[in-house]
């Protein structure tokens, strides 16, 4: 599957890009030690992230990656509903029981496989990084509605429990920081990998579109839902824009605030 998803994304986005931007020449002076700073927003199929990472360049092909992240997890069985007698209050999902996140640092390698020649082009990468990572995970509270016979009703704040037997026994999801102080850790493991394609007009910017897979693992489960299996290891696809510039740390930097001026100026023009 994982296989597929990638040829996919690979045949649309470099034909794409075939059709609208080739024979473009570029001129532009080239920047030799080609480290990169950037950040990724993140969409995978267990939730979304925020990333930053660190290329620092080893030969003509290959860096080493240095990064870190941020996740929320969303629970394939998680469905936002609101109380059908109170449609306006905050919505909410039945059943759950804590929210996870986790972050992570990390070390890889990145091998350029394919370098573009024109403006326009895609320079086409493979990367793997791997590391520890941290698991934060909350519970969750509901505003419950409890009878005060004979017609009249009291909201307490609960976690999910026993006495919760449907949808219209909540009034809606308490504020996110309710049960803050309650957040408890677990050490982890990640892996990821995947395509990169980076499609920048100029050489000192970086724009790309990244797809792979990634695995976390954590110390032990963590419930999530009630009545479905706690979670230990999150399996997921993912897809990334990442964002920052290309630079060559061995220029002065008079000479590298010169060329990155013209060229951030133009970018912002496309």
């Amino acid at each position: 599957m994982m296989k597929k998803f990638v040829h996919i994304f690979t045949g649309w986005f470099f034909l794409s890009h075939l059709v609208f931007a080739q024979g473009d020449i570029d001129e532009q002076s080239r920047i030799f030690y080609r480290n990169e700073s950037s950040f990724g927003l993140i969409l995978h199929t267990s939730g979304y992230g925020i990333s930053y990472r660190y290329g620092q360049r080893i030969n003509y092909f290959d860096k080493q990656l240095y990064e870190a992240g941020f996740h929320a997890f969303r629970h394939p069985k998680e469905v936002k509903i609101n109380n059908p007698i109170w449609p306006n209050n905050r919505s909410f999902v039945f059943g759950k029981l804590n929210s996870l996140f986790w972050a992570n640092i990390g070390y890889g390698f990145q091998r350029e496989i394919y370098r573009k020649f024109d403006i326009g082009g895609i320079a086409i990468r493979y990367f793997f990084t791997g590391g520890p990572s941290v698991a934060l995970y909350k519970p969750v509270y509901y505003q419950k509605l409890e009878l005060i016979p004979p017609n009249d009703y009291v909201i307490t704040t609960e976690k999910f429990n026993e006495s919760f037997h449907q949808a219209t026994d909540i009034f809606g999801r308490a504020g996110f920081f309710k049960g803050i102080d309650e957040t408890r850790a677990l050490p982890g493991i990640y892996v990821k990998g995947g395509v990169n394609f980076e499609y920048s007009r100029y050489d000192e910017v970086l724009h790309a579109l990244e797809v792979g897979g990634m695995i976390n693992a954590f110390a032990k489960k963590i419930p999530i839902m009630d009545n479905e299996k706690a979670t230990r290891v999150v399996v997921a696809l993912f897809v990334s824009y990442r964002f920052g510039k290309i630079f060559d740390p061995k220029a002065p930097k008079p000479e590298r605030q010169r060329r990155r001026e013209p060229a951030l100026q133009e970018d912002l023009m496309y």
